[in-house]
């Protein structure tokens, strides 16, 4: 099963809100900071905002003050909530982690499947 799983992505006018919620296993929430990537078409996948274990919350500029991430610790989840969406933050929105796998160091990159945002003109 996937350790990430999004849900909350939809289809939205300009100056419109959605909330993206990733639900994490409980040792990865526990343990791990928590990001959100996205990916337009034809463009690289970007860091959006990410999250500690400790709620330090980080963003991208093109979302500071729209965006806000935080976490839900009675469901072991990450949420996005974004405002005053634009057309250009269309996108599939992605939950991410890090996480180390051995006492060497190793990691390894935890993704969801993504789920899509539509912002219409």
């Amino acid at each position: 099963q996937g350790q990430l799983v999004e849900s909350g992505g939809g289809l939205v006018q300009a100056g419109g809100s959605l909330r993206l919620s990733c639900a994490a296993s409980a040792r990865i929430f526990s343990r791990n900071a928590i990001d959100w990537y996205r990916q337009a078409p034809g463009k690289q996948r970007e860091l959006v905002a990410s999250i500690t274990t400790s709620s330090i919350a980080n963003y991208a500029d093109s979302v500071k003050g729209r965006f806000t991430i935080s976490r839900d610790n009675a469901n072991n989840a990450v949420l996005l909530q974004m405002n005053s969406l634009k057309p250009e933050d269309t996108a599939i929105y992605y939950c991410h982690a890090e996480v180390v796998v051995n006492v060497e160091g190793a990691r390894y990159h935890h993704w969801g499947q993504g789920t899509q945002v539509t912002v219409s003109s």
